[in-house]
């Protein structure tokens, strides 16, 4: 049987819909290679899950960070780089999200957003 983004496993209902669409599309792949069903859903759930959790999805923020500015992803713990000025900051920003489809929050001195740009 395969699954459509109408007619889907239970065990998929409160995914998102990104998520349970790609878990859709892979589960299909796995039943055709002849994969149980409740394996297939079982790994197809899972590697969807760590798709679209994948660090290259994550938001950049432009933030100060001591006397200088830093490059964060979102949730971040470490800065991804740090420059002495917002303007090298920014600009290396752009670099890093051009061409793909991610936010970048830049924050003012005080940590509040200034502005959301998204690449794309």
């Amino acid at each position: 049987m395969s699954w459509t983004k109408s007619d889907y496993p239970e065990s998929m209902k409160n995914l998102s819909t990104e998520t349970r669409n790609k878990a859709i599309e892979i589960a299909n792949a796995l039943l055709d290679d002849n994969y149980e069903e409740g394996r297939a859903i079982s790994i197809a759930i899972s590697q969807a899950e760590k798709m679209n959790t994948s660090n290259e999805e994550l938001p950049y923020h432009i933030v100060p960070h001591n006397d200088e500015w830093a490059i964060k992803r979102e949730n971040a713990t470490r800065a991804t780089e740090v420059f002495s000025t917002k303007e090298k900051a920014l600009d290396k920003a752009r670099d890093l999200v051009k061409n793909k489809n991610v936010q970048l929050t830049i924050h003012r001195q005080d940590g509040t957003i200034e502005k959301v740009q998204y690449a794309n």
